[in-house]
């Protein structure tokens, strides 16, 4: 591991970080005063009437008025109109400092100008699909082998959802074997069998309504961390035909939510190589956010297969593919009629110029500007100013960061489980709102967050720019019983 080429400057200490987490959710919730809270809700009314009539009208023809999983809904979603770097503007003329940056792929800051010349001019000559190859498919397909070796073949696909499918069915295709082991908690996509242990460790088919019980049937989940656990899972599967792969966020579930050791990936790399399944990293938010390499290249572990999302095409439409073992990942041989054993999969719209060229020249242009760490330092200086309000505040809050992935979990609701289901029951619903309530905050003072607990830091955020946030955050964070 080269500490130079990657994000993060000092990993974490995990048990530190659950010793936090443990303490904060056993306490009772810190929320915001409620007569301040009301003045934060106030600015939504006020502030906001326009976005508030677009969404009101959206749901007449939009189911919930929204069509984005990252949309923050409380106490009504705000509609987007412009974007630059660090900031965004609303349909009122707000300005927010924007710390969704679209769930994480652009990590060069929002409509990037110089990779925005280069679909501009794409657009002219080609237009954004053909159908048909391409030049900047080999282009990027070559990149990403230069960035991540173990990427020795790449399909593109349309989204993160579709590349977890078409890993998993590779996988199956290429071992013989038919069950997947996934970590409770961590999301891999909406595809029938991912929706199995959503979220909420130990729940698993909880979220799976309309989902038939077979389609998830080969799906099994471990809890998060609990390496015996999964050894176990992988012996109970061989004595039921095998396991066709294991997959991972590397970070840990929800983009490193539920953090894990430094070993952990080769730990299960090994216990992979042991059972004999593949292993598949998800790497649809840390590949090329944690740096060029890839959470892979910064842990120094080969997975057999990755899975990648938005990241991919640096924030541009059709963002996903799979890649890896070449072995493996011929099993997607593309065209009309096809030879041999494939693994079936499709896209009309895959690999289309418009997506290729944007994602060829975000990973260049993150190359030459050394996007990644850039922003891994914002992160950086982003926790150590939140951890100073809340030591100043007193407050139980924990915040961490693996680079330019920050979190700052103030109800956490996310570290719990069914291990605990009394407490589960309990406390699900309170702590699911106190976070809303917290985002809705954070907006009122300009800060657009990830469900009022994680942050994704750009090359954008300049000192200025994070040292502005932190003032705005301390506002919201002074104002908690």
């Amino acid at each position: 591991m080269n500490e130079q080429k990657y994000a993060i400057s000092e990993y974490h200490d995990v048990d530190e970080v659950y010793k936090k987490l443990n303490n904060l959710i056993s306490q009772p919730l810190r929320h915001v005063k409620r007569e301040k809270m009301q003045e934060f809700l106030s600015y939504f009314d006020n502030q906001c009437k326009r976005s508030k009539e677009l969404t009101d009208e959206a749901k007449k023809f939009i189911p919930g008025g929204v069509q984005h999983n990252l949309a923050f809904n409380y106490p009504f979603p705000i509609a987007i109109e412009k974007t630059d770097g660090a900031y965004l503007w609303d349909a009122d003329g707000n300005e927010y400092i924007d710390f969704l940056q679209a769930g994480g792929p652009t990590v060069l800051g929002s409509n990037y100008a110089p990779v925005r010349e280069k679909v501009f001019e794409m657009l002219n000559e080609c237009g954004p699909v053909t159908g048909l190859f391409h030049e900047y498919e080999l282009k990027l397909a070559e990149l990403v082998n230069r960035f991540m070796p173990a990427v020795e073949m790449f399909r593109m696909l349309g989204s993160g959802t579709e590349s977890v499918m078409a890993a998993v069915r590779a996988a199956r295709a290429f071992t013989k074997k038919k069950y997947v082991i996934k970590v409770g908690g961590a999301y891999h996509g909406w595809s029938d069998p991912m929706v199995y242990g959503l979220h909420i460790p130990g729940t698993g088919r909880l979220e799976a309504t309309g989902i038939p019980r077979g389609a998830s049937a080969a799906t099994k989940e471990f809890f998060p961390n609990s390496l015996g656990a999964l050894k176990r899972q992988l012996w109970l599967n061989r004595l039921r035909g095998g396991t066709a792969a294991v997959i991972v966020e590397p970070l840990g579930p929800e983009s490193g939510t539920r953090p894990v050791p430094f070993d952990f990936n080769q730990k299960i790399r090994e216990l992979c190589d042991e059972f004999g399944a593949l292993l598949i990293f998800d790497e649809v938010v840390t590949g090329f956010r944690v740096g060029l390499g890839g959470a892979q290249g910064y842990f120094g572990v080969k997975p057999d297969l990755t899975v990648f999302g938005k990241c991919i095409t640096g924030g541009y439409p059709m963002a996903g593919g799979v890649g890896g073992r070449a072995e493996v990942v011929s099993r997607f041989a593309a065209g009309i009629g096809g030879i041999g054993e494939r693994a079936y999969v499709g896209g009309t719209l895959s690999a289309n110029p418009l997506s290729c060229v944007a994602g060829y020249y975000s990973l260049l242009e993150m190359e030459r500007t050394n996007a990644a760490v850039i922003a891994g330092k914002a992160g950086d200086r982003l926790t150590k100013g939140l951890q100073a309000i809340i030591e100043k505040y007193g407050l139980p809050f924990v915040v961490y960061n693996q680079g330019s992935i920050v979190h700052l979990e103030t109800s956490g609701v996310m570290l719990l489980d069914l291990r605990n289901p009394i407490r589960l029951a309990k406390e699900l619903k309170p702590r699911k709102h106190m976070i809303e309530e917290m985002g809705a905050a954070y907006m009122s003072q300009g800060l657009i967050t990830l469900a009022g607990s994680r942050m994704y830091t750009s090359m954008a955020d300049t000192d200025e720019v994070i040292d502005s946030a932190l003032s705005k955050f301390e506002t919201v964070l002074a104002a908690c019983v």
